[in-house]
């Protein structure tokens, strides 16, 4: 028996006008407390809804009967995914901080101490030239990064015709060609295109980035009407170019991703704890992943609980490559998790060594803080 859920929060924090953190607090009969994330940007009242109606439901139960869990919670749309697997965050933290083991550990073992990270710099880009691409690069290369992950095709959209979408690629083949140019030839760098093209534009792109020795060209054609069929083909070209073909960043659950494993839409996909289902579920993933020779690479872009479950997840696979880490875009990352996360050196940053997700929310820069949701089970 494991401990009893007694409790639930929802709290929210906006570290920015543009972005806000969503977290999952789950108190068991012990007092012990359970994190988990479930940040979806521009979404916190949905997200909160989700809380309002199912909420409850979690209070009573065994935190480690995280099959009940899974079982009892929705997952039919991101809204649902957010809240759900925040919920299984939480309630894996709190079973594995009940006795008083690591969340890599708990989830079968930590395969490796030390987390291989690259810094997406996108956001903090506020400067969108390539020279300020270029000075946050170099920012991230002294902050201890050798992998980073840029989106440089500003306004770029699917149903473009050339004349429209082609200056726009143009200034984001000088922000790539500024970036390398500042990390250096041997740094990998990724490039995420967030759905901007169509398969005729997204090939002629690819084309246009070889010089550029990209370690992965990510997204490139529109999530909402994914077709398997101009994937398959832009990751035989991407390939023939020594480049990746990535994505698959909002999958729910091992269901989610399963057409797009077995039609082998891509080298490496990007599933993320916040919307796959929680840890259990990532570890599942992972496992489907490696039968396929996919890369499992998670997406990460968000706040330091579903940082600090990610890396545990990662420490705790076969075949984890590297985690993504949202570079420098607010100093609350560091200081509202106690103790702070482990510093970056060479590309890599240690486990957390507490228990659980082995880092604790600090709750006086919370109360502190403006709210973006907050909803509590009577």
């Amino acid at each position: 028996m494991g401990e009893i859920i007694t409790d639930i929060r929802l709290i929210g924090v906006r570290i920015s006008p543009k972005t806000a953190w969503l977290f999952v607090e789950l108190t068991g009969e012990s007092r012990l407390k359970g994190l988990g994330e479930g940040t979806l940007n521009g979404k916190e009242e949905a997200v909160a809804k989700v809380a309002d109606g199912h909420g409850r439901q979690v209070l009573g139960r065994d935190a480690g009967d995280t099959l009940g869990l899974f079982a009892s919670l929705p997952f039919g749309n991101l809204h649902e995914a957010a809240f759900s697997s925040a919920v299984m965050q939480a309630a894996s933290d709190l079973d594995a901080r009940s006795t008083d083991r690591r969340l890599a550990d708990a989830l079968g073992g930590a395969r490796r101490d030390a987390i291989g990270l690259y810094a997406n710099i996108n956001r903090r880009t506020e400067d969108r030239s390539p020279a300020g691409f270029a000075a946050n690069a170099v920012m991230a290369v002294a902050a201890g990064y050798s992998a980073f992950k840029i989106a440089p095709f500003d306004g770029a959209a699917p149903d473009m015709a050339p004349g429209q979408w082609r200056p726009l690629v143009e200034a984001g083949l000088a922000r790539i060609d500024a970036v390398r140019s500042a990390i250096g030839p041997d740094a990998r760098l990724m490039v995420d295109c967030h759905w901007r093209f169509s398969e005729s534009t997204a090939s002629w792109v690819l084309d246009a980035v070889e010089p550029f020795d990209l370690y992965w060209f990510e997204c490139p054609i529109p999530r909402e009407s994914i077709a398997l069929g101009a994937l398959m083909r832009l990751r035989a070209q991407a390939n023939a170019l020594g480049i990746r073909l990535a994505g698959a960043e909002t999958g729910i659950k091992l269901a989610g991703f399963e057409p797009m494993l077995n039609a082998g839409a891509y080298d490496v996909m990007m599933p993320d704890v916040k919307y796959a289902g929680g840890p259990a579920e990532m570890m599942r993933i992972a496992e489907a992943f490696a039968a396929h020779d996919v890369t499992f690479s998670p997406h990460n872009p968000s706040g330091p609980i579903c940082h600090a479950a990610s890396m545990q997840i990662c420490a705790a696979v076969e075949n984890a490559d590297l985690l993504e880490v949202q570079f420098d875009e607010t100093p609350v990352f560091k200081t509202l998790v106690e103790p702070a996360l482990p510093l970056v050196t060479g590309g890599i940053a240690p486990l957390p060594n507490g228990p659980g997700i082995g880092v604790n929310l600090s709750a006086a820069l919370i109360d502190g803080m403006e709210s973006a949701a907050a909803w509590q089970a009577n």
